[in-house]
């Protein structure tokens, strides 16, 4: 009996040990619980607020396209902005009044405005969902639109592209407003006699890109891009040639460095939107020896294309493209940019040392955002396209980084960009408590209801007093290596924006909205 009672007692006592474990059990459970639901709380609150801040700046970014356009405006946003250049093209016959201003000043320059277009378009195909998440789709659209219009209009035959409006030398004499101009407008063109492969293909590319744009929604606006687009490729490569060779002039305010980048680049979207293996083959092929081949990674900008085009090739082999199966020239291409990468990782044992002491990317000091702006879009993009294809180590010599380390940089960049820097200053117009007031823009700096003459404006030019307009999302040039920023309207280095420089920047920005996925095909946007 007494072993009973003890045996018992045994079983109770053990059934205890399971009620009090169950319960202590349960209570731990909840405890860890609702700490873990606070750390992801906590962590979804800070995810939320990155997002917020990035589209914010990205709605006003998008701004600064509508601050830059010619034409008859339609649903006009800039209240200080009206109609201008509307006989713009009429010397030959042509409508050229769309198309947009380069940067502070009234002409139009085609080589710039294409890789506008082209990054806009590519900035659209990777994060369309993220803009539409925050209404941006359709301005960023019709922004596009403005420009290809413009294109399409300065190609009216195969082998002949318009590729400016206005006179450079004479609008630099005056200071007045674009709704008002009183200077000749002028246009230069390229033909076969005096070719321009670079400003040619860049146009290629910008027709291209934006053809997988309007894919879905304007099947016939799409296909008559995508035709001129081919037409300005083969011109471009048939008949080449520098376009500041043929027009040296030009050289002061675009000088190209070469066309073999650009021709690179077209082909390269020219097989995103076609699928067409003879364009994989132009790039991958003897081409690529000519001009692929360079010491290092290069910096994209609107004068060098390269670093793009082996990011967006690199794509093909990310998400194992049929057409790229077997081919070992797309694999030079995606090495070329995981040294790239490696050189923007600020802990990569290859790590550039083109750097400011706050860690922003710094080449040159005039438009010295350029190039931080347009490392980090590239970075941002090959970061998704890492984790899209499940490939998530990238190796620089014998160290390993992951996506989220080529994300964070491209953060970095951006909040640099948005205030979090030496001078405490947002070099983005209109975003933040403290921006650029004095911006190197005629349109900006002169009242509305000022009457002007040509010189008659270089009154606002050297006044003291900030703009009266406000240059919405114009992304100024920046700052000095030692991160040293002057406001002065005649600082055009530091505060002159270009409207370039702003479609990287959307790019960039719509890619920090949100950690989704990016489409494995452009061709299914």
């Amino acid at each position: 009996m007494a072993k009973g009672v003890v045996k018992q007692r045994k079983s109770r006592r053990c059934l205890w040990c399971i009620v009090a474990i169950v319960i202590l059990g349960g209570i731990a459970g909840g405890i860890y619980y609702v700490v873990k639901k606070k750390i992801l709380d906590k962590n979804s609150s800070s995810t939320s607020s990155l997002e917020d801040k990035y589209s914010d700046a990205l709605k006003i970014a998008m701004q600064f396209f509508d601050v830059q356009k010619s034409g008859k405006l339609v649903d006009d946003k800039i209240p200080w902005r009206g109609n201008s250049g509307l006989k713009d093209g009429s010397e030959a016959k042509l409508d050229l009044s769309m198309g947009m201003y380069d940067a502070g000043d009234n002409v139009k320059f085609g080589f710039p405005m294409a890789f506008t277009a082209t990054v806009l378009s590519w900035a659209i195909l990777e994060y369309g969902e993220h803009m539409e998440h925050i209404n941006q789709r359709e301005p960023a659209e019709n922004s596009l639109a403005w420009i290809t219009d413009f294109l399409l209009n300065a190609h009216p035959s195969p082998n002949v592209l318009y590729i400016q409006v206005g006179d450079p030398k004479e609008d630099h004499k005056c200071w007045e407003k674009p709704e008002k101009m009183t200077t000749k407008r002028p246009l230069k063109l390229v033909n076969s006699s005096k070719p321009g492969s670079d400003v040619a293909a860049e146009t290629a590319a910008a027709l291209a890109s934006a053809s997988l744009v309007f894919k879905k929604t304007d099947s016939t606006y799409s296909s008559t891009l995508l035709k001129h687009a081919k037409q300005l490729f083969t011109f471009a490569d048939k008949y080449k040639g520098s376009y500041t060779k043929s027009h040296p002039e030009v050289a002061t305010y675009y000088n190209s460095t070469g066309y073999g980048d650009e021709l690179l680049w077209a082909a390269s979207w020219l097989y995103h939107a076609t699928g067409d293996t003879t364009y994989l083959r132009y790039v991958t092929e003897e081409n690529a020896d000519k001009y692929a081949k360079v010491d290092g990674p290069t910096w994209f900008s609107w004068d060098n294309k390269l670093a793009g085009a082996q990011v967006l090739l690199s794509r093909l082999s990310f998400f194992g493209d049929k057409g790229a199966k077997g081919n070992s020239g797309i694999d030079d291409y995606k090495k070329s940019a995981d040294e790239l990468m490696c050189a923007l990782l600020p802990d990569s044992p290859s790590a550039t040392s083109s750097r400011t002491k706050s860690g922003l990317i710094w080449i040159t000091k005039w438009d010295s955002l350029q190039h931080p702006v347009g490392s980090a879009f590239l970075a941002v993009l090959y970061s998704d396209y890492m984790r899209a294809s499940d490939n998530e180590i990238l190796s620089c010599g014998d160290d390993s980084f992951e996506p989220s380390d080529l994300r964070k940089f491209a953060q970095s960049q951006a909040d640099y960009v948005l205030g979090d820097n030496p001078m405490d200053i947002s070099y983005l117009v209109g975003y933040g408590d403290k921006y650029p007031e004095f911006v190197h823009h005629r349109g900006a700096s002169i009242p509305v209801d000022a009457t002007t003459g040509c010189t008659e404006g270089f009154k606002w030019l050297s006044s003291k007093k900030p703009n009266p307009n406000v240059a919405m999302g114009a992304l100024v040039g920046g700052p000095f290596k030692n991160e040293s920023f002057i406001d002065s309207r005649n600082n055009s280095m530091q505060t002159e924006p270009t409207t370039y420089n702003s479609a990287v920047l959307v790019g960039l920005l719509s890619s920090l909205v949100n950690t989704s996925f990016p489409v494995k095909s452009l061709n299914e946007n």
